[in-house]
C-alpha cells in the first residue's frame, strides 16, 4: 500500500502520534522528558497490519523529534528495529 495519501495526526493531548481509517486508529505512543522524546509503543490493527502504517508512523515520529532537536530513546521493538534499518532518519 502506497502511504503518499496518508495522513498522520500528531495527538499532543493523547501523546501520539495516530493514523484513522474508519473504524481503526494505528498509534506511535511517546513520552516526553527534560530535553528528549521515549517512544513507547506502536501499534497496528490486524486489518491495518502490512500497509507500511507502522514504519510511516515512525519515520514521523523521528521527524518530529528531529525537527524539535529532541533525544531519542526507545521501549518498542518496533521502533528499534526501523531506526536500525533507516539509521539516517
Amino acid at each position: 500500500m502506497q502511504t503518499d495519501h496518508i495522513t498522520v495526526i500528531h495527538n499532543m493531548d493523547k501523546h501520539r502520534f495516530e493514523i484513522n481509517i474508519d473504524p481503526y486508529t494505528a498509534e506511535l505512543n511517546y513520552r516526553l522528558y527534560n530535553d528528549g522524546i521515549i517512544f513507547t509503543h506502536t501499534g497496528v490493527p490486524s486489518p491495518l497490519e502490512g500497509r507500511g502504517l507502522g514504519s510511516l508512523l515512525v519515520k514521523t515520529g523521528l521527524r518530529h523529534a528531529k525537527e524539535n532537536n529532541l533525544k531519542v530513546q526507545s521501549l518498542c521493538w518496533f521502533v528499534d528495529k526501523y531506526m536500525q534499518r533507516h539509521p539516517d532518519e
